[in-house]
């Protein structure tokens, strides 16, 4: 694996302002990032995990420039793409791509399948006739599952699963080499959700490809990622492997997650850790530690007080936690 990342972030952040909260001309502000440095190595896939507004989605918009972020820098393949202008970004679209959470809202529903995959073929000058776009599209359908006769289809002609195999084929048309999966498989069935998991997985081994996989589920990030980053209010609290953080979790909230995850072994007995009160609102976050408030080894006059730094563990593990050891 190359000593380079693929894509790095570091110290981003990402706040939103007065109107464009639908709150007025106030100053109130909400973090949505606060502060995130991470970075994906080539062919692998970091899984991203927190409760619903954490920031992850924000965050993997910010890596893709879908969103400016409000300071720090990204770095994609070792040049920093922070402050490129648009046109100066669009060589690099092309090598990063996103998969939408909703296949069925992420398709145009008047467009066909060709006309969905052909748009990012000729804005890229990728194909130079019809007959090439044709075989290309037929190509990149047949990677992902599907039949070359199903591009005159309409995106309501396809189930959810069918769905999200063409957003992945829209995102691999360009031959992109790191994607952000956005829960890629929450809005699908259970029953499907492995397929297009094991989709995503063959067609990394098969591309080389680098993931974001962002999620709600934690037994998926499991089987999918070789690290995990764990998010709370803006902030990443946890990095470390994927068997570190499910077998020795070191933040307390980290901790929480998991013991909350349903365990679909029955015979298997988990002690559940149950958190008091809710998350705080990312308007009026709380002094020192974001999760001090509701956190089971709260240290008074320290965790309420002083913001914990990620820092690294003997073991590389990475953990933003005054009291971890």
């Amino acid at each position: 694996m190359s000593a380079q990342p693929i894509i790095r972030a570091e110290s981003l952040r990402k706040s939103f302002r007065g109107p464009s909260l639908g709150i007025g001309r106030g100053h109130a502000e909400l973090r949505a990032v606060d502060g995130v440095t991470l970075e994906v190595m080539p062919g692998e896939t970091l899984g991203l995990v927190g409760e619903s507004g954490c920031g992850k989605s924000t965050l993997g918009r910010l890596l893709l420039r879908l969103q400016e972020p409000t300071s720090g820098r990204i770095y994609f393949e070792g040049q920093d793409i922070t402050g490129l202008s648009q046109s100066a970004l669009r060589p690099f679209r092309s090598r990063m791509q996103v998969v939408f959470q909703d296949p069925y809202s992420s398709l145009n529903p008047r467009m066909t399948v060709q006309a969905a995959l052909s748009e990012a073929l000729r804005v890229h000058g990728i194909v130079g006739s019809k007959s090439e776009e044709q075989q290309r599209i037929a190509t990149l359908l047949e990677r992902v599952g599907l039949r070359p006769e199903h591009m005159r289809r309409y995106p309501h002609e396809f189930s959810g699963g069918q769905r999200q195999r063409i957003g992945i084929a829209r995102a691999l048309a360009v031959s992109p080499r790191f994607i952000v999966a956005d829960e890629p498989v929450s809005a699908l069935d259970v029953s499907i959700q492995a397929q297009i998991v094991n989709l995503l997985s063959d067609l990394q081994d098969e591309l080389g490809l680098s993931y974001l996989f962002i999620a709600h589920d934690l037994h998926v990030v499991e089987h999918v990622s070789r690290r995990v980053a764990v998010m709370y209010l803006g902030r990443v609290v946890e990095l470390a492997t994927s068997d570190q953080i499910y077998n020795q979790p070191r933040h307390p909230y980290t901790k929480a997650l998991l013991s909350a995850a349903p365990e679909p072994d029955p015979t298997v007995q988990k002690r559940r850790l149950l958190l008091e009160g809710d998350v705080p609102s990312p308007l009026d976050p709380p002094s020192g530690c974001a999760f001090h408030p509701r956190c089971p080894i709260v240290e008074k006059g320290l965790c309420d007080r002083e913001v914990p730094a990620l820092r690294t563990l003997e073991t590389g593990h990475e953990v933003a936690c005054h009291l971890a050891q």
